[in-house]
């Protein structure tokens, strides 16, 4: 038996207005994402650009944490390793040497 406050106007009137701010905020937030994005995406090297893409699970993460209070698990605690790497692969170790045929190394 189905329940009738289950349909009820205040009930779709909340969803829909759930429904409508979820969209908004994730349109909103998603435009504001993409345009540092194509802003910064000029200025770094392509190596930069697709190295940073590996940044976007870590950065969800400490987000979850900090902003919604999301515990973080165990399973996540090998973020570091992914930041390192990033790390590595972005920062200069040692001064570049430019070869032979005029082509940074």
């Amino acid at each position: 038996m189905v329940h009738s406050h289950l349909f009820s106007l205040s009930t779709f009137y909340t969803s829909y207005t759930c429904a409508v701010l979820a969209v908004i905020s994730g349109a909103v937030t998603s435009g504001l994402g993409y345009v540092l994005w194509y802003a910064v995406l000029p200025k770094i090297t392509a190596g930069v650009a697709a190295v940073a893409q590996l940044s976007v699970p870590v950065i969800a993460l400490l987000g979850g944490a900090l902003l919604l209070g999301e515990v973080i698990s165990v399973a996540a605690y090998g973020h570091p390793l992914v930041l390192g790497g990033i790390a590595l692969s972005v920062v200069p170790l040692g001064p570049r040497q430019e070869s032979s045929n005029g082509i940074d190394s």
